[in-house]
């Protein structure tokens, strides 16, 4: 869209706006694409940014590819703030009422694993970490990692497991999960506890992360003194033994579709005390 805006009293120059499109409350946002010099950048922002407030649009947003970040600097100048950045972005965003911004918020958590496998003999899958607080202490551990982003719990859980101990496993259930605050770059931390079943017994370690990797009977590993003096490791210890001894049930996935994207999601419950009222719709 070209705006003609006046720059002298007898002067009229043509100005291209920038291109957006309306978000889902109302905002504006651009995606910048085409490199362009920051001076330029500078006047169609403004021309766009009062055609936006004539509109009434609230919320600005401006993704910037990491090849256009001399345009950074101008749009900070011009009211704008970091919102988040992903390797290949950043993204500005600028409130433009006089009250306080109600925007969303940046991701606030990051989602991690920690694996129950426990074979026929009553022996649970261990590992002992090279990197991390419980490196080079002899305590073995649950394999452990990171959600990755599109990815489900159980999804990972079997994904890590794999790459960690080389073990082929079905996912059963979640047991348990711990949140806590201030933990990765400022983030909080949600970390669940998945039951596992082993599909397979032959353990291969991963060399780059894994010191060790092993079968440990459940009793010996819930016996370590790390896990006894630690009243987290400990807590989790004593669920791992009372879900293998039918004393505690956890949250199985329910596949199920979402009311307003229709993407498949999974819903966790307890399916021990309502599997006589819910039929399975797949």
């Amino acid at each position: 869209m070209v705006k003609r805006q006046k720059t002298h009293e007898n002067e009229v120059h043509h100005v291209e706006l920038l291109e957006g499109i309306e978000d889902t409350c109302g905002g504006i946002v651009v995606d910048m694409i085409k490199p362009m010099e920051p001076g330029n950048f500078i006047i169609a922002l403004r021309a766009s940014i009062s055609q936006w407030k004539e509109q009434g649009r609230k919320a600005i947003w401006i993704k910037l590819p990491i090849m256009l970040v001399n345009l950074v600097e101008p749009a900070v100048k011009e009211g704008f703030q970091y919102h988040h950045a992903e390797p290949g972005y950043l993204m500005l965003v600028n409130w433009l009422p006089v009250s306080a911004p109600r925007l969303p918020v940046n991701a606030s958590h990051r989602v991690g694993i920690g694996a129950l496998v426990v074979n026929h003999d009553q022996e649970v899958l261990v590992v002992q970490e090279k990197k991390g607080k419980l490196k080079n202490n002899g305590v073995w551990k649950l394999p452990t990692g990171v959600v990755n982003e599109g990815e489900d719990i159980s999804a990972a859980a079997i994904r890590e497991v794999k790459e960690e101990t080389g073990i082929e496993t079905r996912f059963l259930e979640v047991l348990a999960f711990r949140q806590s605050h201030k933990a990765f770059f400022e983030k909080s931390d949600l970390f669940f506890v998945c039951k596992m079943q082993p599909l397979s017994f032959d353990v291969q370690k991963q060399d780059s992360e894994i010191e060790a990797a092993k079968w440990m009977p459940l009793e010996e590993y819930a016996a370590q003194p790390f896990v006894q003096n630690n009243e987290s490791f400990n807590l989790v210890s004593k669920i791992c033994l009372a879900t293998e001894n039918d004393r505690y049930t956890g949250f199985s996935p329910l596949p199920t579709i979402t009311a307003f994207s229709a993407k498949e999601i999974y819903l966790y419950f307890n399916h021990q005390y309502l599997s006589k009222i819910i039929v399975p719709t797949r």
